[in-house]
C-alpha cells in the first residue's frame, strides 16, 4: 500500500521535475534523461524515504545531486590530448576559461551565509531552495504569502551581497 502511494506521489511530480531538469540542463533531451535518472533513483531508494520528510524536497534534492554529479563527471572527462611537440596542452581541460559552479562558491560558504540569517529569513529561504512553493511555506509558517515572498527576496539579496566578493575568484 505504501509503495503505491510513493509511486503516485512520484508520478504526480513528473511535470515539476521535468521543468526543474530543463532549468538545470537547458536542453529537452538532457532534461528527459535527468528526469528518468531521478525517477529510477527515487524508486531504488524508496526504502530510505522517511514519512516525516518533505517528499517533493527529497526528490528534487535527488535530481539536483544527480545533475551535479553528472556535471562533475563530464568536467573531468573533458580532456584534450595534445599532439604538439612540446605537449604544452597535455591533459588540459577543453575550456579552462569557463568557470564551473565550484569556482565561484563552495556549498559550505553558501550554507554558512544562509545559517547566519535570522530564522525569520533563513527558514523560508531554505524551504524555497528545498522545493516548497510560497503558499506551502506561508501555510507552514502561518504567515501571509506576501510576507514570505518579501522575506525570500530579502534573503536572496542579502546572500548576493554577502557573497559578492566570491564572484570571479
Amino acid at each position: 500500500m505504501l509503495h503505491k502511494i510513493f509511486q503516485q506521489q512520484l508520478l504526480g511530480l513528473q511535470t515539476h521535475l521535468y521543468n526543474f531538469a530543463y532549468v538545470l540542463t537547458s536542453n529537452r533531451e538532457d532534461a528527459s534523461d535527468l528526469l528518468q535518472d531521478t525517477t529510477l533513483k527515487a524508486l531504488d531508494n524508496e526504502d530510505k524515504y522517511q514519512d516525516n520528510t518533505n517528499f517533493k524536497g527529497w526528490v528534487f534534492t535527488i535530481m539536483r545531486n544527480i545533475f551535479i554529479n553528472n556535471y562533475r563527471r563530464a568536467a573531468k572527462s573533458c580532456v584534450t590530448l595534445d599532439n604538439t611537440d612540446d605537449s604544452y596542452y597535455l591533459n588540459a581541460a577543453d575550456d579552462e576559461t569557463a568557470p564551473s559552479p565550484e569556482d565561484s562558491f563552495s556549498v559550505i560558504e553558501i550554507q554558512n551565509a544562509i545559517h547566519s540569517f535570522s530564522p525569520e529569513y533563513a527558514i523560508p529561504f531554505s524551504m524555497v531552495l528545498a522545493g516548497y512553493h510560497y503558499k506551502e511555506i506561508a501555510d507552514r509558517m502561518h504567515l501571509p504569502v506576501g510576507t514570505i515572498k518579501s522575506r525570500i527576496f530579502y534573503a536572496r539579496h542579502k546572500l548576493q551581497e554577502m557573497l559578492k566578493d566570491y564572484v570571479g575568484r
